[in-house]
């Protein structure tokens, strides 16, 4: 017994596709097919028909209708006659495609087409998936970027949904569990996680002030996705906005040895290297790995590990094997009292706390809610996640999670190039996840993450992370889950051992301006705080 869906794995083909190919078309570039028919083979119908049918090209695509192979017959000013397999011209629409259905691309018909070549198109009408009156045949190809996507189960591990790339008969290398990437930013939840267990606190401040690391490649500055450094800050705004040099001092408070160790316990990798470059993602892994990892937080600190294959049974009906180990106490029963659900009894390792798990995930509710991925995902459930976006956007990222789904999703191309500065995790993957899990929570539902014992919650101002009262409320009042006997210390910031300068800006607000930036002679980029004067240190001069 498989665990796939069928309807989700529908589902999670066309989010993935529909975002590659809307990419695709932005960028306004004609690839087509690159497969052409030879003009002693397009004399007739029935010649043409027959190489166009023994040409390899995918045909396995479906999204928004069906995709078909054509041939270009005839070239004019304003349109392009075109032959298709398996439709014949007699009992459907006129076989033409006009020149505005290639608005978006840059050149014309003579430019980017010549007579006998092979290419892909499908019905647009006025409903969805083919449905509705038709409008007119138009072109489509494969985009050259490519990703991939994966779903599951957050308790049984149960993988619902899977896709590998774009398309499969045009490329079956699975880019869910071969493809290694660098996961940037989507990793930095694990260095928040060794954290949290080591001691520290959604509220704990940590400096962001800018770095200079040196190494044997030549000095490293790491920056922030903004150019800009707001000062100290709690763990919870770190993680929100995913300050890159936060992230760099906390690695170096609590030992990259400790991350790593942590990593490989999540099964992100078998050997994390403990640069601090790795705190930021640069090590690459799998968005199988990555999305298992993730569906730890979500369950609350227990190992799950993905499958395809849910049982085996023999010929009998008897079961020879079950992935889910756990037992229900309660199945023997014909029935239980009103409301009373069976009670599941885990055996698996704990390979976190259950209450880091909970403020981790609590932390990556902002993300959603007020950080990197606000506005992109909206499901009526809580929902947590993180974005990456690596170096020069190479690779995008979005994994997130309800209460019992986990969904990820990368985005690159396969020899890994920018894909441009307007590309980012939360822009291009995080409405992938949106349209999958819009239906997979209305098809398994969703609630609040599990509250474990054994803590209590204190308001904090979520810029300072100064302690509020409990009747406190605001924008930048959230409510934190420390854990009992413990008595949080507020106001200490930790800088990693990093110097900082004595006059940059203490508790900067998102989006407020904190400088201004310059080109200095040598074409480096600088930052002038607000009000420096002649002499000072400005953080500008920390690089």
């Amino acid at each position: 017994r498989a665990t796939i869906d069928p309807e989700m794995q529908q589902v999670a083909a066309a989010a993935l596709q529909g975002q590659l190919e809307q990419f695709d078309r932005g960028v306004g570039r004609w690839r087509g097919t690159g497969k052409s028919i030879s003009a002693e083979n397009l004399g007739t119908e029935a010649d043409w028909r027959e190489a166009l049918a023994g040409t390899n090209v995918p045909r396995d695509i479906n999204l928004e209708s069906h995709w078909f192979p054509a041939v270009v017959l005839e070239i004019a000013d304003q349109s392009m006659r075109i032959g298709i397999e398996g439709i014949s011209e007699t009992e459907a629409e006129p076989f033409v495609i006009p020149r505005k259905d290639i608005s978006w691309l840059r050149g014309g018909f003579g430019d980017s087409f010549k007579i006998g070549d092979v290419v892909l198109v499908r019905r647009m009408t006025t409903g969805d998936e083919g449905a509705g009156d038709f409008i007119r045949w138009t072109l489509r190809q494969v985009p050259e970027v490519q990703g991939g996507f994966m779903a599951m189960d957050v308790n049984t591990g149960r993988v619902i949904a899977m896709q590998g790339g774009f398309s499969y008969q045009h490329s079956v290398f699975n880019r869910a569990t071969q493809a290694r990437r660098q996961p940037g930013s989507s990793f930095k939840p694990f260095v928040y996680a060794s954290a949290l267990d080591s001691g520290y606190t959604p509220a704990t401040i940590v400096v962001d002030a800018p770095i200079e690391i040196n190494t044997p490649q030549g000095l490293w500055r790491p920056q922030n996705a903004s150019n800009r450094y707001y000062g100290p800050t709690p763990l919870r705004t770190g993680i929100e906005q995913s300050r890159n040099l936060m992230t760099i001092r906390l690695a170096e408070e609590i030992g990259m040895e400790t991350v790593a160790g942590y990593a490989e316990r999540f099964g992100v990798y078998e050997k994390l290297n403990p640069f601090l470059a790795n705190a930021l993602g640069s090590q690459e892994t799998t968005l199988f790995k990555m999305v298992a990892a993730y569906a730890m937080f979500a369950n609350g600190g227990e190992r799950v590990e993905p499958t395809l294959v849910d049982r085996v049974q023999n010929r009998f009906g008897e079961t020879v094997y079950r992935h889910d180990q756990r037992t229900c106490e309660d199945c023997q029963y014909a029935s239980l009292e009103p409301g009373q659900a069976p009670r599941i009894r885990s055996n698996r390792e704990r390979v976190m706390d259950a209450i880091t798990a909970y403020q981790l995930t609590s932390m990556m509710q902002g993300v959603v809610q007020r950080g990197t991925a606000r506005g992109r995902v909206n499901l009526g459930v809580p929902v947590a996640g993180k974005t990456g976006t690596t170096n020069d956007a190479k690779d995008v990222w979005f994994i997130g999670f309800t209460s019992n789904i986990v969904a990820g999703c990368y985005i690159g191309y396969d020899r890994p190039r920018s894909m441009g500065r307007g590309a980012s995790g939360g822009g291009m993957c995080g409405p992938v996840f949106n349209s999958f899990m819009k239906k997979a929570t209305a098809k398994y539902g969703g609630g609040k993450f599990d509250l474990p014992p054994g803590g209590h919650f204190i308001k904090i101002d979520r810029f300072t992370g100064a302690r509020l009262s409990d009747d406190a409320s605001g924008p930048n009042v959230v409510a934190e889950y420390f854990r009992d006997g413990e008595e949080p210390i507020f106001g200490l910031a930790f800088d990693g051992g990093f110097a900082m300068g004595a006059n940059l800006p203490l508790f900067t607000r998102e989006g407020e301006d904190a400088g201004t930036q310059i080109l200095t002679s040598d074409g480096e980029v600088r930052v002038i705080p607000k009000k420096a004067d002649f002499g000072t240190l400005s953080s500008g001069g920390l690089y």
